[in-house]
């Protein structure tokens, strides 16, 4: 894998363990015997457009989504001609009432990777219909890795961590320049929980700016 950009040296660490390797080798099998998403060119997306260097938000899902034609690579993102899934769906209901605006976009979050969103699922493949199949191949080694170098760079950035797995990755973010906002996920079955009125892309913006920063354009 090449990433042409400053992700590359990360992976190149990476590939020399063992664990990387056998993700590989699993994966190969598991392509050949089964329906998994997204397609192998795309499972490196979120870092192939957005670079170590230009990250200055991220956002933390789970791990892509499981139906046919949805997972692209990037987190909560889906293609244009695709039905926008749920939780992305209340994630625009919250933007809508944070700024007060009716959003009039498909699910394709790819304007938001570049202009510095890292949409980063912890788990990087999954199996059709089995959310979670592959969370124990050792996916989060290489994405811990991946969170742990953001959290060495001087410049702010911000992180959104929603729902459990997301927060976990809050052990590895002790650095004060950064902001790290936490609340349940996005997902119909906790957003009434404390997800709807999290104020996230506002905060979010508003610490940016802070750090002479340019806001993202959500919509």
């Amino acid at each position: 894998m090449k990433f042409n950009n400053d992700w590359q040296e990360l992976f190149d660490t990476e590939i020399q363990k063992d664990y990387l390797n056998k993700i590989n080798y699993f994966l190969a099998r598991e392509y050949k015997t089964k329906k998994v998403y997204p397609p192998k060119e795309k499972i490196f997306n979120a870092f192939l457009t957005t670079s170590l260097h230009d990250t200055k938000v991220v956002i933390l899902g789970q791990d892509p989504y499981h139906q046919p034609g949805q997972a692209q690579g990037f987190a909560f993102s889906v293609a244009p001609d695709i039905k926008i899934p749920p939780s992305l769906v209340n994630i625009y209901k919250e933007i809508e009432e944070e700024y007060h605006v009716k959003l009039h976009r498909n699910g394709d979050l790819t304007d938001w990777a570049k202009q510095g969103v890292l949409l980063l699922n912890p788990i990087l493949t999954v199996v059709d219909s089995h959310p979670l199949a592959h969370q124990n191949i050792g996916w989060q080694r290489f994405t811990d890795e991946a969170i742990k170098r953001i959290n060495e760079k001087e410049d702010a950035v911000v992180f959104l961590l929603w729902g459990s797995k997301a927060i976990q990755t809050k052990r590895y973010l002790n650095n004060p320049n950064h902001l790290v906002l936490t609340s349940p996920h996005p997902s119909p079955l906790s957003a009434y929980r404390g997800f709807f009125g999290n104020g996230h892309f506002k905060k979010c913006n508003e610490f940016l700016v802070a750090h002479g920063k340019t806001p993202i354009k959500w919509f």
